[in-house]
């Protein structure tokens, strides 16, 4: 679903945005980090993910993620908790106007060979021990 970036703007400044977060994690215990392109975590590694659709079940948003935004199809994903993200900038990276989501984090498995696709959204990623460090999930 597309929604206008006028329409978006008003959005965003009136009510947190739902998300659903993916933590896709490897044989060693390592997690697949991506380094957006888009504001509010521009230029930094970040787990994959993004907006749940009208109309849209979350674990069906972040089976829709997971395929779109790395090229990985799995049918095994378990919700693990809430993240909370307060920013400073919003995605028209524009200073001061706060941003607020709340994501859903589900987790998945795959294998560290596995080919990694990324779509525009990203510019590299990486296999990493540890979540970024403001990325905090609350347990279910």
């Amino acid at each position: 679903m597309f929604i206008s970036e006028n329409l978006y703007k008003q959005i965003i400044s009136s009510i947190p945005i739902l998300c659903v977060d993916i933590i896709i994690k490897n044989e060693k215990d390592q997690i697949l980090l991506v380094k957006r392109n888009n504001e509010p975590v521009k230029d930094r590694y970040w787990v994959v993910g993004g907006r749940v659709n009208i109309g849209e079940k979350a674990k069906d948003a972040a089976k829709r993620k997971l395929l779109s935004e790395v090229g990985i199809k799995s049918n095994r994903i378990d919700f693990i908790g809430i993240y909370e993200g307060l920013f400073d900038i919003n995605p028209f990276e524009k200073m001061g106007d706060k941003y607020h989501t709340v994501g859903l984090v589900f987790e998945t498995e795959v294998h560290s060979s596995t080919d990694i696709e990324l779509d525009d959204q990203s510019s590299d990623w990486k296999w990493s021990k540890s979540l970024p460090e403001r990325y905090k999930i609350i347990k279910n």
